[in-house]
């Protein structure tokens, strides 16, 4: 046990041991301790009754720790009493396995049948309730601190029938599911389970298979505990509960019981009023609300309740199965009679009817609660002055924020309910002196969503399984602070509820009995479009069937043109911005396509019209595509937001991506005319944006470079920097060059280039230079190193001397081979 828990409970068992038995801490470690002594007692009656059964060996992995022996537990012991032998001595002085922990020995409990535990009394709080009545729908508020707390609503055509007595016809009993389907007059079939099928024979040791005990066709007498939801019928059983102001009358049922939110003695005083009553037939519950009531009091009602259950066995008897035998009050009723106790300062109700009605109810149940019930009679209507109508329309938002920063979110699914919990804009302490954590912002975050979520869960009126997503938090000290936080709230919480310890995933695992819907299940339904999903197909999705459509239609026929009636968002999609779309489908599949967009059709909607030629399906307008012509942009399209429209005797022109420009005079190009509709560009030249790199492009590219021509290994071996910055611009072709098939040489070899100086060098009496050896490229002798040129050196360009060859004499002109270009070294000044 951690010792931060140790210590709470050592404190609270030395509170309790010095208290009264009255205190509210008294009550609630009595609710902590009841259970752990009803377990042991259980477990020695069952294995002092069946000494037969195998003793689980102490110490192993499933079994507890060690007990006390009765000399161990016994003060009064003498010393031969406790004396052990040398083998159980040494026994004793062998370690002990260590104690499940708290965690194990809570998994343990759970599973275990065990008495419900002491409920505490609410806390204390200034309540109010607000009663609403009009003529399609009748509200019940209750407000706590001046802060609304619990909202019910219920309809004439959706009214609650949890209390609702009905003699009924078993229509199918399902031995696999032990449970049976009763017909009560109602669209579903209610659902009754085996445990809820009461008769006295069975408590005498008979069957519980739900084929002996009722069959089909037969008629029975059942009560609907639990409202139908959703796909699922009501819950029936055949225990009959009729409730009172004070008292539950159960007819078939035994004993007398108290309220678990009472204290001790009070509920000593009740249980004294109800064994003089003497109750011979049936069940008794004294309910909360009896709390300071007299003998007579609990006595009225009771015998209210019995005159009402003689008169239910009356009808039963004439009644002709499915039928409804007894209703439930009214919303306002049964509430005043649940909830209306002596913990609320006022009832406010606007209505003179159920005014009437709940002052002749309290006259005669409670006459001191009568002065509480106040006619509202102000202007400003009931629910609007209490800021209750804000309340009732917040429970529909899926988001709910939190007073610091953080939010809620309301995750609804059909097998339980998802609260997220999210530190949002909460970001912890922002003073630069702050020595807060992370952990400290995430815990106070935590603890702020507890007291929210459980407003949420009342205000809603959520049921079944509900999982709370708190943010994870690191140190067991903090989680733990969050899970008490979470029960203490949950005590305020008239409705039973169950949880469960929080994950080392920050989840907490909790349920909340569900009876009735809540303000949402009553106010809403399931979306006609999306079935209650909440999402539905967007428009490029449909979009993009409709393409794959036209491409099949356009695959299957041999007409040229289609004239296709779409929804009007689906056919602006499909066009596309300037008719680029379009215009490449068409392309594809060689037909001509007319899309009629139909502003009320669904995304789905797709009607081939007419098929046929191209000249009997094109529309008749006052443009021709291609035709440029000037146009005055009026508004932005209402498809596209980038687009905007201008008028031409009465078509519309939609002009791709010119929505900045509205209210200007323009030229554009018609690309596509459709009916009544055409798309357009803006004529203007426009500077382009550079293209980016993309993976498509660079993965075309060969992963090497060609191999080098021979032209241009000449070309670097000259060395001219020029040529490698800024490559020289291509010659103009001769025409008697163009007729030549093979291409010009792109340039000669350095030896070349060395046998013409030599010849010159000849020419001018100087001897000439032996020529150069000639490396092979992949030889041995490895690469030719480039040399570089002198400073003093120039080159003259290919082009340049393609020109000088042209205008020498015409020698290329009547030489049937092309030219050859050659790179020339002209020597400098220096050298002569």
């Amino acid at each position: 046990m951690p010792w931060f828990r140790f210590r709470k409970k050592h404190r609270d068992d030395q509170t309790a041991t010095a208290a009264t038995p009255s205190t509210e801490l008294a009550t609630s470690d009595e609710a902590r301790t009841e259970p752990a002594l009803t377990e042991q007692a259980a477990e020695t009656a069952a294995a002092t009754a069946d000494p037969s059964k195998p003793k689980r060996r102490r110490g192993s992995r499933g079994g507890r720790g060690r007990r006390k022996s009765a000399a161990e537990a016994s003060p009064a012991a003498t010393a031969e009493e406790t004396a052990e032998s040398p083998a159980a001595e040494a026994k004793r002085q062998k370690p002990e396995r260590k104690q499940l922990s708290q965690r194990q020995e809570r998994r343990r409990e759970q599973g275990r049948r065990r008495q419900p535990p002491r409920r505490a009394p609410l806390p204390a709080a200034r309540r109010e309730l607000l009663v609403s009545v009009d003529v399609g729908e009748q509200r019940v508020a209750v407000l706590e601190d001046g802060v609304v707390a619990e909202v019910y609503l219920e309809r004439p055509e959706r009214r609650s029938i949890a209390g609702n007595i009905y003699l009924g016809v078993v229509d199918n009993v399902l031995p696999g599911m032990e449970a049976a389907f009763v017909e009560i007059g109602l669209e579903k079939n209610g659902f009754l389970y085996v445990d809820e099928i009461v008769r006295p024979e069975l408590e005498r040791g008979h069957g519980r298979k739900i084929q002996d005990l009722i069959s089909k066709g037969q008629t029975i007498l059942v009560q609907a505990v639990k409202d139908p939801m959703k796909t699922k019928g009501a819950r029936l059983t055949t225990q009959i509960s009729l409730p009172g102001r004070f008292v539950v009358f159960v007819p078939q049922g035994e004993g007398l019981g108290v309220s678990r939110r009472l204290d001790d003695e009070e509920r000593a005083r009740l249980k004294e009023i109800l064994k003089r009553l003497d109750v011979k037939e049936g069940g008794v519950i004294v309910r909360t609300a009896a709390e300071g009531a007299s003998e007579e009091d609990i006595e009225r009602d009771l015998v209210f309740l019995q005159r009402l259950w003689r008169s239910i066995q009356a009808r039963a008897k004439t009644a002709s199965a499915p039928e409804l035998i007894y209703q439930e009050a009214e919303l306002p009723l049964r509430v005043v009679r649940d909830l209306f106790t002596g913990d609320f300062e006022k009832a406010y109700v606007d209505n003179d009817q159920a005014y009437k009605r709940i002052v002749g109810y309290l006259k005669k149940t409670s006459p001191h609660m009568v002065e509480r019930v106040v006619r509202y009679k102000e202007a400003t209507p009931l629910m609007d002055a209490f800021g209750v109508e804000r309340e009732i329309k917040s429970t529909l938002n899926r988001r709910v924020d939190l007073p610091s920063g953080g939010y809620l979110v309301f995750d609804y699914a059909e097998a339980f309910t998802v609260i997220d919990v999210n530190t949002g804009r909460f970001v912890g302490s922002r003073g630069k002196n702050s020595a807060a954590r992370l952990e400290d912002t995430i815990t106070k975050n935590n603890l702020e969503a507890v007291k929210e979520v459980v407003r949420q869960l009342r205000l809603r009126d959520i049921g079944g399984i509900i999982v709370i997503d708190f943010i994870d938090m690191a140190n067991p000290k903090n989680r733990a602070a969050v899970e008490e936080a979470l029960r203490t709230e949950l005590e305020r919480d008239r409705t039973k509820t169950y949880v469960v310890e929080i994950s080392p995933l920050g989840l907490v695992e909790m349920t909340r009995q569900n009876v009735t819907d809540g303000p949402r299940e009553v106010m809403t339904k399931k979306c006609p479009t999306c079935g209650g999903d909440g999402i539905v197909y967007s428009e490029a999705s449909a979009a993009i069937d409709v393409e794959r459509r036209l491409r099949a239609l356009a695959a299957s026929s041999r007409s040229q043109a289609f004239r296709v009636e779409l929804a009007a968002p689906i056919a602006s999609a499909l066009v596309g911005p300037g008719a680029r779309r379009l215009v490449e489908l068409e392309t594809l599949t060689k037909k001509r396509f007319f899309l009629d967009g139909k502003p009320s059709a669904h995304l789905d909607h797709f009607v081939v019209v007419a098929e046929g030629k191209l000249a009997d399906l094109a529309p008749q307008a006052p443009v021709e595509e291609g035709a440029e012509l000037t146009l005055q942009l009026v508004e932005v399209d209402r498809h596209d937001a980038a687009a905007a429209v201008g008028k031409l005797d009465g078509l519309d022109v939609v002009v791709a991506e010119a929505a900045t420009l509205v209210g200007k005079r323009l030229k554009v190009r018609i690309e596509r005319v459709l009916d009544g509709t055409a798309y357009a560009v803006l004529a203007r030249k426009t500077k382009k944006a550079p293209e980016p790199l993309t993976a498509e492009a660079e993965a075309e590219k060969p992963t090497r470079k060609p191999p080098a021509r021979k032209g241009a290994r000449a070309a670097e071996s000259a060395g001219v920097e020029g040529a490698e910055a800024e490559p020289a611009p291509e010659p103009e072709p001769v025409a008697e060059a163009a007729a030549e098939p093979e291409p010009v040489a792109v340039a000669a070899e350095p030896v070349e280039a060395a046998e013409t100086e030599a010849g010159q060098a000849a020419g001018e009496g100087e001897e000439p230079a032996p020529p150069k050896k000639r490396t092979r490229r992949g030889s041995r002798g490895g690469r030719r190193r480039r040399k570089k040129p002198a400073a003093d050196e120039s080159a003259v360009s290919v082009v340049e001397a393609a020109e000088e060859e042209l205008e020498a004499g015409g020698a290329s002109e009547a030489s049937p081979e092309p030219p050859r270009i050659v790179t020339i070294h002209v020597p400098g000044e220096d050298l002569g």
